[in-house]
């Protein structure tokens, strides 16, 4: 944990006493499976807390998993896997994410959700200020990725539930399900009015 925490917050690793940095761009994935956690220690909640989202996959349709088993009569399709997007490319995204303009209408909607977590009587630790960091950023890449200069209310709900569900320690009152989690993120989003914008 702490070689991960050294990663994520100092953007570093240190190998015999030699720290190197870490190059850019940089991203941590973590896989989590509940099946195979006993014995292990779940990350602690300033750890989770550095994760800018946390996405289920769950089970594949039947017909997803149909073309996941062709996929793979000949060969490993990740053996075939091309580029994309080189260094530079992804850079100059990462420039573009941050130029997107957040209006202070949506901002202030944005921090009112946020709030909410705070003031729920069912959960007992609310996002966090990074998670309201993490919440902006993501909700650009999506206006980004949807191609718009500016960040919409439906681009801060859209992403919600996927930064902000990891973040937040519930009550022993509340079921401690994920889809006790999803209806709860669900209800902290009706119950907040977004802007209209002019």
């Amino acid at each position: 944990q702490s070689a991960l925490l050294e990663a994520m917050e100092e953007g570093q690793v240190t190998v015999d006493g030699v720290s190197r940095p870490i190059g850019q761009p940089f991203v941590v994935i973590a896989t989590q499976n509940p099946v195979g956690a006993a014995g292990t220690q779940p990350l602690p909640d300033s750890q989770l807390d550095r994760f800018a989202l946390r996405l289920s996959l769950g089970y594949p349709s039947h017909r997803s998993e149909a073309a996941m088993v062709r996929q793979r009569q000949t060969g490993n399709p990740l053996d075939r896997v091309e580029q994309v997007a080189d260094h530079a490319q992804l850079e100059q995204l990462r420039q573009a994410a941050d130029q997107i303009y957040v209006s202070d209408d949506v901002l202030d909607y944005l921090l009112a959700l946020v709030a909410a977590t705070r003031q729920h009587p069912l959960i007992l630790q609310g996002a966090s200020p990074r998670a309201t960091l993490a919440l902006t950023c993501v909700s650009r890449a999506l206006a980004l990725a949807s191609g718009r200069d500016y960040v919409l209310p439906e681009d801060v709900q859209a992403v919600f539930p996927h930064v902000i569900a990891h973040r937040l320690v519930l009550s022993p009152k509340a079921e401690d399900s994920q889809p006790a989690r999803d209806e709860l993120l669900a209800a902290l989003i009706r119950g907040v009015r977004p802007p209209r914008l002019r």
